[in-house]
C-alpha cells in the first residue's frame, strides 16, 4: 500500500466518525497549546524578573563599611570616603563606566501641616545613570553643580506631588534644607521600585554630595556604587574594588562589597525550576491525550474487525493493516497538534495588540518540540491498536458479529 492510499483510507475512516475524531484530537490541541503557552509564560516571566533586577542598575557593584573592632571615634576613619571613590576611578580606569557614592542625612520639613523627617541624600553627576533613575521633569545634576557646590535639589515623584501637586510645578521652586535655600531642578523616580530597600525611599531629596558634606559631622559614603563596563568583569571588579578600599583603610576594618550577580543567578535557577515543573504538567496532558488516542483506536479496531478480515481476504498484508491504523493514529495526533500549535502561537501574538509594556516571546524551540511530541504520541500510542489489528485472524474476523 502506498502512503497516499493509506492517507486516503485514513481520512475516510476518520470522517466516518467525526465527533469521535474531534474529541480524540481535542486532547492533543489542548496539550500542544499548553506546551507552547507554558514555555511562553515561563520565558516571559523569567525575562521580566531578570529585566526588573537589571533595571536597578546594569552591572552594578555596591557596598560600604560593615564593621570593625575599634571604638566609634576611630571607626569614623574606616568609613568609605570621597577619596576612595576617586581612587577606584583612577585605578580601574576603562574597566568601569562610572563610580559614585551616596551620603545620607535627615532634615525636618513641614508637609501637609505636619513636621516630618525627610531623607536627604547627596551624590554626583554619575548617580542617576549608575542607579538607572528615570527623570520625570526638569534635569539631573551635572558636573558643574558638583564642582561649584550649587544649592540645587531633585525630588522623588511622591514628594514632589505632596509638596507642589505635580512634577512640572516643582521645577524652580525653593526648598529649605538644613537652613539653606535650594532650588528644585528636577523630579525623578527609580526605574524599578526597590521598595525602600535601597538608599532611596518614596520621599527623598537628592542634592550635590559636595554640599551635603558640610551638613554631616563625619564623611561616610554608604553605599559606594561602581558600574562595570561588561557583565563578565563584574566578579573580578568586585574583588578589585574591595582590595582598593581595604588597602586605603586600617587593617581589620570590614567592607561589604557585593554585586547583583548572585541575585540574578538565583532568579535564573528559580525560573528554570518553574519552567521544568510547568513543562511536566504539560507533558502529563500530552500523555493523557495519547492514552485517549490508544483507547479510541482499540475501540475502532474492535468495531472494524469484519472490515479488517475482508481486506485481508482480498489480499491485504498484515503490514498494510498495521500501516493503515498507525496512519490514522498519527493523523489524529498531528492534526490536533497542529491546531494546538496555532492556538498556542496566536494567543501570545494577540497579547501584543493590547500591551506594549510586557514583551511576550514565542519560543521556536517549543513549537518544534510540540510538533515532534505530537508525532511521537501518535506513533507510540497508535502502535498497540495497529499491531492488534494486524494480528487478527482473517477467518475469525470475517465471522465476527
Amino acid at each position: 500500500m502506498f502512503i497516499g492510499e493509506a492517507l486516503k483510507f485514513s481520512v475516510e475512516a476518520l470522517r466516518a466518525n467525526k465527533v469521535r475524531t474531534f474529541l480524540t484530537g481535542l486532547g492533543l490541541v489542548i496539550g500542544n497549546a499548553s506546551v507552547i503557552l507554558v514555555v511562553t509564560i515561563s520565558i516571559t516571566g523569567r525575562d521580566y524578573i531578570l529585566d526588573q533586577i537589571r533595571a536597578i542598575g546594569s552591572n552594578i557593584i555596591y557596598g560600604g563599611y560593615q564593621a570593625g573592632s575599634n571604638a566609634q571615634a576611630t571607626a569614623d576613619a574606616d568609613f568609605v570616603k570621597l577619596s576612595d571613590i576617586q581612587a577606584v576611578r583612577q585605578q580601574l580606569g576603562d574597566r568601569i563606566v562610572a563610580a559614585t557614592g551616596v551620603m545620607t542625612s535627615y532634615d525636618s520639613m513641614l508637609i501637609d501641616g505636619k513636621e516630618k523627617d525627610i531623607k536627604v541624600i547627596g551624590s554626583d553627576e554619575n548617580y542617576a545613570s549608575v542607579r538607572n533613575l528615570q527623570l520625570l521633569a526638569g534635569r539631573f545634576m551635572d558636573a558643574s553643580d558638583i564642582a561649584l557646590r550649587q544649592k540645587v535639589a531633585l525630588l522623588t515623584e511622591k514628594l514632589a506631588k505632596r509638596l507642589y501637586g505635580s512634577q512640572p510645578s516643582a521645577i524652580g521652586q525653593t526648598i529649605r534644607i538644613h537652613q539653606l535655600q535650594f532650588t528644585v531642578i528636577g523630579t525623578f523616580k527609580e526605574r524599578t521600585e526597590s521598595f525602600g530597600l535601597s538608599e532611596l525611599s518614596s520621599e527623598t531629596i537628592l542634592i550635590p554630595v559636595t554640599v551635603i558634606r558640610y551638613f554631616s559631622p563625619v564623611e561616610r559614603i554608604d553605599p559606594i556604587y561602581v558600574q562595570a563596563r561588561t557583565a563578565e568583569d563584574v566578579e573580578p571588579l568586585t574583588q578589585a574594588v574591595r582590595q582598593i578600599i581595604e588597602s586605603r583603610h586600617r587593617a581589620g576594618a570590614l567592607y561589604d562589597i557585593e554585586n547583583l550577580s548572585s541575585i540574578l543567578d538565583a532568579a535564573k535557577k528559580i525560573a528554570l525550576v518553574l519552567s521544568i515543573v510547568l513543562m511536566l504538567v504539560s507533558a502529563i496532558a500530552l500523555v493523557i491525550s495519547g492514552i485517549g488516542i490508544m483507547n479510541i483506536m482499540l475501540v475502532t479496531v474492535t468495531e472494524r474487525t469484519r472490515e479488517i478480515g475482508l481486506r485481508m481476504a482480498v489480499g491485504a498484508s498484515r503490514r498494510e493493516i498495521l500501516d493503515q491504523f498507525l496512519t490514522e493514529a498519527v493523523l489524529i495526533s498531528v492534526t490536533g497538534g497542529a491546531v494546538g500549535i496555532l492556538i498556542g502561537i496566536s494567543i501570545p501574538l494577540a497579547i501584543r495588540f493590547f500591551t506594549e509594556e510586557v514583551r511576550v516571546p514565542v519560543s521556536p524551540l517549543s513549537v518544534v518540540v510540540a510538533f515532534a511530541v505530537s508525532v511521537i504520541v501518535g506513533v507510540v500510542f497508535g502502535i498497540v491498536p495497529a499491531n492488534r489489528a494486524s494480528r487478527l485472524n482473517p477467518t475469525e474476523a470475517l465471522r465476527y458479529e
